[in-house]
């Protein structure tokens, strides 16, 4: 009788326990690439906020603006917003669209709220904002408790 070449159960028992055992030791790593992506990413858009809010208020005599929505319109000198530039709306839009909530709970999330301190608290149980801001001295943060001291 002649073998035919080829392998064995044992054989194909131990390259798919070799196989799952490589699998368990690169998923935890993909999961903290994933995780770092997004804090990179969040660093990227904290710093492009906080930069357009700075130039906002060399525009307009020192002062932020009372709301985010006003980076991404028209301005006036007194900080009046309008969807049209004009003579008295000259100034901005300092970006296209305020950027989404890169990472944590809200992630994904373009709103934003009126931060009750420097630094702020949370707003928990929302997804839909994804940024807090605080007017008076321009600070704006990711809405996640654990990233707040980024």
């Amino acid at each position: 009788m002649v073998r035919k070449p080829g392998f064995s159960l044992i054989e194909l028992v131990i390259v798919v326990v070799i196989i799952g055992i490589i699998a368990a030791i690169a998923a935890p790593r993909m999961s903290r690439a994933v995780e770092g992506a997004d804090l990179a990413a969040l660093g990227g858009d904290l710093a492009t906020m906080r930069t357009t809010l700075d130039l906002y208020m060399i525009d307009h005599d020192g002062n932020y603006p009372g709301s985010l929505v006003a980076i991404v319109r028209y301005t006036s000198a007194s900080g009046a917003m309008s969807s049209n530039p004009s003579a008295i709306y000259k100034y901005g839009p300092y970006l296209r669209a305020i950027p989404p909530c890169p990472s944590g709970p809200s992630k994904g999330g373009i709103g934003w709220a009126a931060a009750n301190a420097n630094p702020p608290t949370a707003v928990s149980g929302s997804t839909t904002v994804g940024w807090l801001y605080h007017a008076a001295s321009g600070g704006v943060w990711v809405n996640d408790i654990v990233h707040l001291d980024k």
